[in-house]
C-alpha cells in the first residue's frame, strides 16, 4: 500500500478511477437534480434548458483548468495548495477560507434536503424545527463516522451509493420521456398579461437561474477528484480523467432532467406564471400527477440517499480543505495529524462537523444557502486559471500528464465566466462572502504577524503577488453595489448606475483585467518547487513499481 507521510499518520493512496468518478460525480448528483430543475424554471422557464448549457460549460472551462493541475501536482485539498505555491500565503490563504466556507455547509444543505423530502413520510418534520435540526444533525455525525474509517471505507461506500444515485434520475429521465405529454409548455402563455413563451424572463432570467437557482451549485462537485488526488492510486493519470468524465455525464443528465420536467408539468399549475410554480418535492409530485405512483415512491426514497451520499462526499473534501490548510501553515501543526485507524485528516473532519451543525441554524431553506455556496466556491475555482497560467510560466518543462490546449484563451474564458456567476449573485449575497473573507483575511494576518507563532507570516512578496485579489474582491463589492438592478429582487439591490447589458461588458473587460494582473502577480515558490519535486519522486517511484516483476 502507498502511503504519503503525514503529521501523525499517513495519508492513503486506495482510491482507483472508478473511485474518484464517483466521489466527482457523487458530489455533483445530490440535492441539485431534486430541486434545481423547479427553481431554475421559477427563474427562467423553459428556457432554463438553456441554463444548464451555459452552467455546464461554465464548470467545463473550468474544470479543464483543473485536469491540468491535478494531474501536473496531485495534492489533497489541491484548492488550498496551487494558489499557495504560485502567490504565497495571502492568495493562498484567501482561497483557503473561501473554499473552507463554501465546502463546510454544502453537507448542512444537503442535509436540509433529506429532511425536507423525507417530510412525505414523516410529517412532524414540518412542524417541529427542533426534530428536523436533531435529525439533519444525526445525518452530519453519520457523514462523519464513515469519513473516520478511512479513505477506503468511504470510497466503496461512495461508490455504491453514487451508483444508486445516478440510475434513479436516468430512469426518470426515460419514464418521463415517455409518459410526459405537456411539451406545449415550452411556449405556453398564461392568461393575462403574465410572461410567457420559451424565454418568459428574458436573458436575465436565465442568467438568474445560473447563479442562483441552484444551477452552477449542482455542477460544483467535478472538483472531489481534486481534493481527493493525494489519495488516488494513479492521481496523475486518473484524476484529470475522473473530472472530465463526471463533468460530461452530468451536463448530459441535468439537461435532460429540466426538459423532461418542463414537459411533465400540467399547464393548469402554470396559470399564474412559472414564477409562481411550486412544489416541496418537484419530481415526486410531477410524477404522481401523471399517474406514476410507483416513481413517486422511488423517487421519494432516492430523493433521501442522493443528498445524504453528496453530504458525505463534501465532509471528506472538507476535511482535506482544512489539512491542506495546515500544510500551508494557515493553521497550527495539529490540523496535520491523521487517525492511526483511518489514515484521515481527523481534526479537519471534527471542524467541518461543528461547521456543519452551525451551518442547519437558524434552519435555512436548501434555496436561502445555495446563491452564497455557488458564489464562494465559483470564487475559489477561479484561481485554477492564474494558477495554471503561473504555473506554465515559472515551470515550462514540468511534467503533464493532461496538457490543457490553447490554455491562454480557456484560462481568460474561464475566469471572465466565474467572475460573471460571482456577479449575477448580486449584492445580497456577494457583501456577505466577500465582508467575511475580507475580515478573516485580517484576522490572519495580524494572527501570523505575532512573533514566535508557527503560521506563515504574509510578508512583502506574499503581500506583493496578493494585491490583485484584494483589489478584485473591493470591485466586485462595488460593481454589485452600482450595478444593473435587472438580477434583482429579491436576490439584489443593484443600484442601477451601470444599466444592463452595459453592465455585462463592463464586468467582462474588469475580470480580464484582473485575469492578466493576477498572472503577472505570480511567482516561483519554494513550497511549489517543493511540490514538484514530491511529484516527480512519486511518479518516478509508481513507474518503477509497475516494471518491477514482483508489482
Amino acid at each position: 500500500m502507498s502511503t504519503v507521510q503525514g503529521g501523525g499518520g499517513q495519508l492513503r493512496k486506495e482510491m482507483s478511477r472508478l473511485d474518484l468518478v464517483m466521489a466527482g460525480l457523487g458530489a455533483i448528483i445530490g440535492s441539485g437534480w431534486l430541486f434545481g430543475v423547479l427553481y431554475a424554471a421559477n427563474d427562467a422557464g423553459p428556457a432554463a434548458v438553456i441554463g444548464w448549457v451555459i452552467g455546464g460549460i461554465a464548470v467545463t472551462l473550468i474544470g479543464l483548468v483543473y485536469a491540468e493541475l491535478s494531474g501536473m501536482l496531485p495534492e489533497a485539498g489541491g484548492i488550498a495548495r496551487y494558489p499557495h505555491f504560485t502567490h504565497g500565503s495571502l492568495v493562498g490563504f484567501i482561497m483557503s477560507w473561501g473554499a473552507f466556507i463554501a465546502y463546510s455547509t454544502v453537507p448542512a444543505i444537503e442535509a436540509e434536503a433529506v429532511v425536507q423530502y423525507s417530510e412525505h413520510y414523516i410529517t412532524s418534520f414540518g412542524s417541529s424545527t427542533l426534530l428536523r435540526f436533531v435529525v439533519e444533525a444525526l445525518l452530519l455525525v453519520l457523514f462523519f463516522t464513515i469519513n473516520s474509517y478511512g479513505v477506503k471505507a468511504y470510497a466503496k461506500t461512495n461508490t455504491i451509493v453514487t451508483a444508486i444515485k445516478f440510475i434513479m434520475p436516468s430512469v426518470t429521465i426515460l419514464v418521463f420521456l415517455f409518459v410526459a405529454s405537456h411539451w406545449s409548455n415550452y411556449s405556453y402563455k398564461p392568461a393575462g398579461s403574465l410572461p410567457g413563451g420559451f424565454a418568459p424572463y428574458g436573458v436575465v432570467g436565465v442568467l438568474r437561474a445560473v447563479a442562483l437557482s441552484g444551477i452552477v451549485f449542482a455542477f460544483l462537485g467535478f472538483r472531489q477528484a481534486v481534493d481527493m488526488a493525494g489519495e488516488a492510486k494513479n492521481p496523475q493519470k486518473d484524476v484529470p480523467r475522473a473530472i472530465m468524465t463526471a463533468i460530461g455525464l452530468a451536463i448530459v443528465l441535468y439537461v435532460m432532467l429540466q426538459v423532461v420536467f418542463i414537459a411533465g408539468i400540467a399547464p393548469s399549475a402554470l396559470a399564474k406564471g412559472w414564477a409562481s410554480l411550486n412544489f416541496t418535492s418537484p419530481f415526486a409530485q410531477v410524477a404522481s400527477a401523471l399517474g406514476l405512483g410507483w416513481l413517486a415512491t422511488l423517487l421519494y426514497a432516492d430523493a433521501v440517499i442522493s443528498p445524504a451520499g453528496t453530504g458525505n462526499v463534501y465532509l471528506a473534501s472538507t476535511g482535506r480543505v482544512v489539512y491542506a490548510a495546515g500544510r500551508n501553515k494557515y493553521l497550527t501543526k495539529r490540523f496535520l495529524t491523521l487517525s492511526d485507524r483511518g489514515g484521515v485528516p481527523i481534526l479537519g473532519l471534527v471542524v467541518t462537523l461543528i461547521f456543519g451543525i452551525l451551518a442547519l441554524l437558524p434552519f435555512p431553506s436548501w434555496q436561502s444557502l445555495v446563491g452564497v455556496i455557488s458564489s464562494a466556491t465559483v470564487f475559489t475555482y477561479m484561481i485554477g486559471p492564474v494558477s495554471a497560467a503561473v504555473l506554465r510560466k515559472n515551470h515550462p518543462d514540468a511534467h503533464r500528464p493532461y496538457r490543457q490546449a490553447a490554455l491562454e484563451v480557456v484560462g481568460p474564458v474561464a475566469f471572465i465566466v466565474g467572475t460573471m456567476i460571482i456577479y449575477w449573485s448580486g449584492w445580497n449575497i456577494d457583501w456577505k462572502l466577500i465582508v467575511a473573507i475580507l475580515v478573516a483575511t485580517a484576522i490572519y494576518g495580524i494572527a501570523a504577524a505575532r512573533p514566535n507563532t508557527t503560521l506563515d507570516k504574509v510578508d512583502a512578496a506574499s503581500l506583493k503577488s496578493g494585491i490583485w485579489l484584494l483589489a478584485y474582491l473591493v470591485v466586485m463589492l462595488a460593481m454589485t453595489y452600482f450595478g444593473s438592478a435587472a438580477f434583482g429582487a429579491p436576490y439584489d439591490h443593484g443600484k442601477g448606475l451601470i444599466h444592463y447589458p452595459l453592465d455585462l461588458v463592463v464586468v467582462a473587460v474588469l475580470a480580464l483585467g484582473f485575469y492578466y494582473w493576477g498572472v503577472a502577480s505570480g511567482r516561483k515558490t519554494q513550497a511549489g518547487v517543493d511540490a514538484f519535486e514530491r511529484a516527480d519522486t512519486d511518479r518516478i517511484a509508481r513507474n518503477e513499481a509497475e516494471r518491477s516483476p514482483l508489482s
